[in-house]
């Protein structure tokens, strides 16, 4: 399907003296801008005006002469920079003309510059897409950086001395630095709890990130941080039927995929076995055939990996299925390379099989759709159920309560369990989240840390969410989960990683599903209609059942890290994750003690603990803490060449 919607998928970057108004170096802007060569090897563009310094890179999709950036109108008072794409930007600028606004380009990012001009920070709320956002105001002498309302593309910046520096990635705001920065305690604390840094922390001191939604404003002298983003989900009448609701998000799937599926160069999809994947495949279908469809396996050993499911998939479709094979050695040897593109700690063990899957598909399209974002919208986690009906275990006479908890404290292993009664006894609703967020308790983790290095509070889950509690107000117990859900471990692990490991091989990847306009539509229904009679995605299976056979949908789900990452630590021959844990030289062993580290892998051998999340987490930690010790001199010289 060819349409035009002029895209740029790329990496923005620049620096802004507000405080002083001293002259931005050029030659720190061009440093910044080629840090991030791998996500825009097709087109380059600076702006460098008195204190300000703004550089792209474009990765081309679609018009490739008229979508050059950094874009202005033609009194050259507004400048944006624009990583994304949005996708009614159509509607918006037969808007504008309406207004008198002129267009010289059929480029969306042109719509930002006049819709800025006309609706001023706005503009963000009347844009469907994704994207990272700098707009220079040169009348008001303001720079504005946003973040798409889902996160789906990355900011971040450091303020210092009266000097913003943002980026699409870390790299920029590292390379004008020109330093080794410090690591934060607090922050791989909750790392550690949680496999991720939630927004707007990052693992370095003094560099944040923006969290979904939320822009930065310098001007006059300051710079400040706004939610901009502030939709508070109001449910729908409880008269609505089942099959209207259904028919409605159909629709919403279909307009969403047509959208996506915009562009000049060839499209593809990842493709795993289960039902989303499969349903995206079919509205695809829609709109073409013959779709590349890209899955990823991982050895003999594991039959009950996706690849024969998804070939069935790809074969029913009428899908050309490539398959992608990863085994233990090529895994633990590729681990350093991608923690290195991730620039934070992420212990998703999917990051690996999405690193080799994107760099297989980019052989072949520039493109890629993906199923991310029905798991959390409509409660597919088991986590989901233990939430929707926790009440039922909090109705339950303490004495009782007490008497299954402590039958199930005494099980091996069976640690998601253990930490249910705990996190679904917790009265106070929001301490109850955290609790199910996290993989273990703060006071666990802060007992793996040397005395010195033990976090003090300063960096608490809960700070990092607060802003988002107007926002609960009206949702169900479900709802609410899930409205942080979306807004911090979504944007903030499965995104970011997403993002930056098919960027690392110059893929475009889409997610459908998390369109404005179905995020929005889905938090707005009952939780009803996303877990029934113990069936987790129920709306959503209602529209995969009008779209998918029955051999589809009830197919079971598999895990990554339940399959593969479980059984290689339970591997008792020599290799490089037990090895790292064990070597008292290993970096983790500057702030973490060696004695509760080696228990941890010990219990979990032994099979007393199902130990793995953390485990895990620990391996990446150790493999992120070297690539910062060995790579940022390496980086900046290259970078410098």
């Amino acid at each position: 399907m060819k349409t035009s919607i002029p895209n740029a998928m790329c990496g923005i970057c620049g620096q802004l003296n507000f405080a002083t108004d001293q002259p931005v170096n050029p030659e720190t802007i061009r440093l910044m801008s080629r840090s991030m060569l791998h996500r825009g090897p097709d087109d380059e563009g600076t702006f460098i005006s008195g204190p300000l310094g703004l550089g792209f890179r474009r990765l081309s999709i679609i018009d490739l002469a008229g979508g050059h950036q950094p874009m202005s109108d033609e009194e050259r008072s507004v400048q944006v920079i624009f990583n994304g794409e949005i996708y009614n930007f159509r509607e918006l600028r037969r808007e504008l003309e309406k207004y008198g606004y002129q267009f010289r380009t059929r480029s969306d990012t042109e719509v930002i510059v006049h819709g800025y001009k006309e609706w001023g920070t706005d503009v963000f709320n009347h844009l469907n897409g994704m994207f990272g956002i700098a707009i220079w105001d040169a009348k008001c002498r303001r720079l504005i950086v946003a973040r798409d309302p889902m996160g789906i593309k990355m900011i971040y910046y450091r303020i210092e001395n009266g000097q913003l520096t943002f980026g699409s990635e870390m790299r920029p705001v590292l390379t004008a630095k020109n330093s080794a920065p410090e690591i934060s305690s607090a922050a791989i604390s909750l790392f550690l709890r949680f496999r991720y840094t939630p927004s707007p922390l990052t693992v370095f001191k003094g560099i944040r990130k923006l969290a979904a939604g939320t822009m930065l404003i310098a001007e006059k002298g300051k710079c400040r941080e706004e939610r901009w983003y502030q939709f508070a989900p109001s449910p729908l009448p409880e008269r609505t039927k089942d099959s209207d609701a259904a028919e409605q998000l159909l629709e919403l799937y279909r307009r969403s995929v047509r959208r996506h599926l915009s562009a000049d160069v060839p499209v593809g999809i990842l493709l795993s076995g289960g039902l989303d994947s499969a349903l995206l495949l079919a509205l695809m279908n829609e709109y073409g055939r013959n779709w590349p469809a890209y899955t990823i396996g991982y050895g003999k050993q594991f039959a009950d990996d996706e690849l024969q499911s998804a070939a069935k998939t790809a074969l029913r479709l009428g899908a050309r299925h490539i398959a992608v094979r990863l085994d233990r050695s090529e895994f633990e040897k590729s681990l350093p390379k991608i923690v290195e593109f991730l620039e934070e700690p992420v212990a998703s063990s999917s990051i690996v099989p999405m690193y080799f899957i994107c760099r297989r598909a980019r052989q072949d399209v520039k493109v890629a759709l993906v199923g991310q974002g029905p798991d959390e919208l409509f409660g597919g986690y088991n986590r989901h159920l233990g939430v929707h009906y926790g009440s039922l275990w909090r109705r339950l006479p303490q004495k009782i309560r007490s008497s299954l908890s402590s039958a199930i404290l005494r099980l091996p292993r069976n640690e998601t369990l253990k930490r249910g009664v705990h996190s679904l006894a917790i009265e106070d609703r929001f301490a109850r989240y955290e609790s199910i967020f996290s993989l273990h308790p703060a006071e666990t983790i802060k007992q793996l840390f040397r005395p010195e290095f033990r976090p003090n509070g300063e960096a608490e889950f809960s700070a990092c969410l607060d802003p988002l509690l107007s926002q609960m107000e009206r949702t169900d117990e479900l709802g609410g989960f899930q409205l942080l859900e979306i807004r911090s471990s979504l944007p903030d692990e499965l995104l970011m990683y997403s993002d930056k490991l098919s960027m690392a091989h110059s893929l475009e990847a889409r997610v459908p599903y998390l369109d404005k306009n179905i995020v929005e539509f889905v938090q707005r229904l009952g939780a009803n209609h996303k877990i029934r009679y113990g069936v987790r995605k129920w709306l959503h299976r209602r529209v995969c059942s009008r779209m998918l056979p029955t051999s589809i949908l009830f197919r079971k789900k598999r895990g990554f890290a339940v399959n593969v990452v479980d059984d290689w630590f339970n591997a008792r021959t020599k290799g490089q994750f037990p090895e790292v844990l064990l070597d008292k030289n290993s970096l983790i062993f500057e702030q973490l003690e060696h004695e509760p580290v080696r228990n941890l892998l010990e219990e979990h051998r032994m099979r007393r603990q199902n130990n793995h999340k953390l485990l895990f987490s620990l391996i990446i930690l150790e493999q992120w803490l070297r690539g910062v010790r060995s790579n940022f001199a390496e980086d900046r010289a290259a970078i410098a060449a």
